[in-house]
């Protein structure tokens, strides 16, 4: 087996849609397992459908996070249809990723109750939108009403005084999914001790809360809200993006020791030295007398020369870039975190991750709607056939 590959020879059921049950699975067939998609047959993941743009018929959410999966269609208000799924899940299955909204899985008969009373050794991760308990366990949600309602927007943006701003990739699904593939992991290992599988629950809003532990705590500290930022840090100066001649960079001076690196490369050693600057608490209190300076620094650059003085002065920075620079950057390109799959595939990210040095490879691109069907549940071909 590939070092790679670390979970080849387990096969995993995802029941999911959208972006949160979807990147559990494409985590765990990254990592080899045998991952099978169940989708409706009229029209399949919604996901599908969120473009334009389309390659061989998809957009790019279900293009970016259904590679290395087999489709199979299932309409679960069949009793035939599901029965032959939840046979092939008690036969074949060590896990099961869903996340329908709260209580439907139990209600068509494959929900955590249900199957692990039929099988104890399998592992079941229900992605829920607000948790399974609570006044709102039972509330839809998605990944813009969890920036809102978990207070990630209310930290993002330019000011107060400015609308509210989401963080411009799904990162609360895309983050539920990261706990729900390590959820099920952590599970699987128990078991192979145990014997004995397990309900692994994540969510949309308690991953609202994770992402913002930091500014929980400083309001907890502080009793005072953590305001936007722009492109800088509540508790760090400076560490944000200034406007260059041709740009922006994002210089990161995120100590003491760097802040007078970047004081050196100002022609301006004293301010390494002022008390108002010399520590990072007395950066951040005074701030609005030293970012001027600094922002009067950066503009008598372009972004490469100025990248360049810092590179030399040992001070990090980087440029804003676009993402189709990003694509075509040389070291995106040394990574080769950009995969361009089989013969047919389209070129996808591949999991941020390498096992001596070798990244888990793109086995297959993203299925059309039930392509593995025959495959996989011939039950429910007969079924629609007949």
């Amino acid at each position: 087996m590939s070092h790679s590959q670390p979970l080849a020879g387990f096969t995993v059921v995802e029941i999911g849609h959208s972006v949160a049950a979807p990147y559990t699975g494409f985590i765990l067939a990254g990592l080899g397992a045998e991952l099978i998609k169940v989708e409706n047959p009229e029209g399949g993941d919604a996901a599908r459908g969120w473009g334009p743009p389309f390659h061989a018929g998809s957009a790019p959410h279900f293009t970016a996070f259904n590679r290395d999966k087999h489709s199979v269609t299932a309409d679960l208000r069949d009793p035939a249809q599901r029965d032959a799924l939840r046979e092939f899940i008690l036969d074949k299955a060590d896990a099961v990723i869903c996340n329908m909204r709260a209580g439907a899985a139990e209600e068509l008969g494959v929900g955590p109750i249900g199957l692990r009373e039929a099988d104890p050794s399998l592992v079941y991760c229900e992605i829920g939108a607000f948790g399974h308990v609570g006044p709102m366990a039972d509330k839809p949600g998605y990944d813009p009403l969890m920036q809102a309602y978990g207070g990630m927007m209310s930290i993002t943006g330019e000011s107060v005084e400015r609308p509210p701003i989401r963080v411009g990739v799904s990162i609360i699904d895309m983050g539920s999914g990261m706990w729900g593939a390590i959820g099920i992991m952590g599970a699987l290992i128990e078991r192979r001790r145990t014997g004995i599988g397990t309900v692994v629950r994540t969510s949309l809003f308690e991953t609202a809360l994770a992402w913002t532990a930091t500014p929980i705590c400083r309001q907890q500290m502080s009793g005072q809200p953590q305001l936007p930022q722009g492109s800088g840090a509540a508790g760090i100066v400076p560490y944000q993006a200034f406007k260059t001649q041709d740009g922006w960079l994002v210089i990161g001076a995120g100590n003491d020791g760097l802040f007078a690196k970047l004081a050196r490369a100002m022609q301006r050693p004293d301010l390494a030295s002022d008390e108002r600057f010399r520590t990072n608490r007395g950066r951040v209190s005074n701030k609005a007398q030293l970012l001027p300076l600094i922002k009067a620094f950066a503009a008598g650059f372009t972004n490469r020369q100025l990248g360049a003085l810092l590179d030399e002065a040992g001070v990090p920075n980087a440029p804003v870039q676009t993402i189709g620079q990003v694509v075509a950057d040389p070291q995106t390109a040394a990574l080769g975190i950009v995969q361009q799959g089989p013969e047919g595939a389209f070129p996808t990210v591949g999991l941020p991750l390498t096992y001596d040095g070798e990244r888990p490879p793109y086995r297959r691109a993203a299925p059309a709607l039930g392509e593995n069907t025959r495959e996989w549940l011939p039950q429910t071909i007969r079924k629609m056939d007949g």
